[in-house]
């Protein structure tokens, strides 16, 4: 059964299957959502707030979602490479579709942390 999480504004409401979601990154009070099919599109929500949202919309699912500091929350399922010392981090579709973030060496490392424990 397919997902979804609905961001609903004064002016706009935006419906968005949450496994097309690769991240969500903080733009000061507003947030920018990046969809694995290339559209980005930005709702009047900061990144704490866009958590909660998730939290409350996807109960348990939402654990796919793993926030990086400031700056981001990111979709595991899109993980694609994961370097420390270049502090960079790769999501992809695994087809078509490549998005970088730069990120701080300690999110680095609890990101890799949270994979590697996934995968026992």
């Amino acid at each position: 059964m397919t997902k979804y999480i609905f961001f609903n504004s004064r002016d706009e409401l935006l419906r968005i299957e949450i496994g097309k979601v690769v991240c969500f990154e903080a733009d000061g009070n507003y947030t920018n959502i990046i969809l694995a099919n290339k559209l980005k599109c930005t709702v009047p929500l900061n990144l704490t707030q866009t958590a909660k949202v998730l939290e409350d919309s996807l109960k348990k699912e939402a654990m796919q979602f793993v926030r990086l500091g400031k700056k981001c929350i990111v979709n595991i399922e899109y993980v694609y490479r994961i370097n420390v010392l270049k502090q960079t981090l790769v999501l992809s579709d695994f087809s078509d579709f490549i998005y970088q973030v730069n990120m701080s060496r300690e999110a680095a490392k609890k990101l890799k942390e949270v994979i590697v424990q996934l995968k026992r």
